[in-house]
């Protein structure tokens, strides 16, 4: 899955960015944080965890 696609999804669940990192940046909901590796490619099994993990429950 492409990162901007992964972001795209996230954001829809109600997380915005809180800091880059080197190597991820950090989103969050104001509970709960998620961090995004910085690669143009994210794997389907853990862009698929990411957004399980982010859904509204």
């Amino acid at each position: 899955m492409k990162r901007n696609d992964l972001i795209k999804e996230i954001t829809k669940n109600g997380y915005y960015l809180v800091r880059h990192g080197s190597n991820h940046d950090v989103y969050t909901n104001g509970q709960r944080m998620e961090a995004v590796p910085r690669h143009r490619e994210i794997s389907e099994p853990l862009a698929k965890e990411i957004i399980k993990r982010t859904q509204r429950k």
